[in-house]
């Protein structure tokens, strides 16, 4: 016997796959129902069914049921996921900030010295890992790649990264690792990344590994006109395919957005959103629901 009918409930059409039962499976899964048609499919067995989600849009309600893009924010050197959080959402206005959903950490490491936002804002602060004067040398980068996986796993489904200064040079660098296989191995693939005031790793191995293959997936740099690491943002581009770059007369900031400025946002923003979208349509399956046929 196969069931191919289509079912529909709010928001939600679920489609059947054809499959095949045995007589006693399927014995086990029907039970009479008051329902007009009589059956009941209990989807709580192990019967490996699979469903088709289709999200689709009816109306303001039909809206409600797209979700948002999950964006994982990585905060700059020494200061922490509350100070990252202050600065987006009082610079960032309403209409971008309705449109993510922001997940803030604090990076794994206590303050290892002096932070340059001591006296403006609050502590704790924090580093994601510490470096040399060159920035060629690296300690407890291996735990800090380990502890962004946890978060990804933690707060899942992480779609994308947002990261500033430190948290920005890790996000440019995290997509490359992952394809290589040498970080976030346990997680889904990132889908996008926002860069403000980034740059690349400098110590060679490391960048190889990195920057080897362009960055391919849907990626936002800022660059701010007094940022001294404004260089070292322009340098990351060259390994970005098709960049969108919104320009800042600020410095080493989270800037404010200006009216060509919040375009690229917008429009970097309903690209993202396609992506997550999209995503909803996968096959996944279906472990506990009740479904009624007829």
């Amino acid at each position: 016997m196969k069931w191919c009918t289509p079912v529909t409930t709010t928001n939600t059409t679920l489609s059947w796959i054809p499959i095949k039962f045995q007589h006693d499976t399927l014995h086990s899964a029907i039970k009479t129902s008051p329902h007009p048609s009589g059956i009941i499919l209990n989807l709580n067995l192990n019967l490996n069914l699979k469903l088709k989600r289709n999200r689709t849009a009816m109306g303001s309600e039909g809206s409600d049921a797209i979700r948002k893009p999950r964006i994982l924010c990585l905060h700059g050197f020494r200061t922490s996921g509350e100070i990252f959080r202050t600065q987006t959402t009082k610079k960032w206005p309403e209409s971008v900030l309705e449109k993510v959903e922001l997940i803030f950490l604090d990076a794994p490491f206590p303050c290892n010295g002096k932070s340059e936002v001591e006296g403006i804002f609050d502590p704790p602060y924090y580093e994601w890992f510490q470096f040399n004067k060159d920035f060629l040398e690296y300690e407890n980068f291996d735990k800090c790649l380990e502890y962004i996986e946890e978060c990804m796993i933690k707060h899942a489904p992480i779609d994308g990264l947002l990261g500033f200064s430190q948290g920005a040079i890790l996000s440019a660098a995290l997509p490359g690792l992952q394809a290589k296989g040498i970080a976030l191995t346990k997680v889904p693939k990132i889908k996008f990344v926002m860069i403000v005031s980034g740059a690349k790793f400098r110590n060679e191995a490391l960048a190889e590994k990195a920057y080897s293959v362009p960055l391919q997936c849907p990626s936002l740099h800022f660059l701010g006109d007094e940022d001294f690491l404004k260089p070292h943002g322009i340098e990351l581009l060259k390994s970005v395919v098709d960049p969108l770059i919104i320009h800042h007369p600020r410095g080493h900031t989270i800037p404010r957005l200006d009216e060509k400025g919040l375009e690229t946002m917008m429009n970097f923003l309903d690209r993202i959103q396609k992506i997550v979208s999209n995503k909803e349509d996968v096959n996944e399956d279906v472990k506990e629901d009740v479904v009624t046929v007829g």
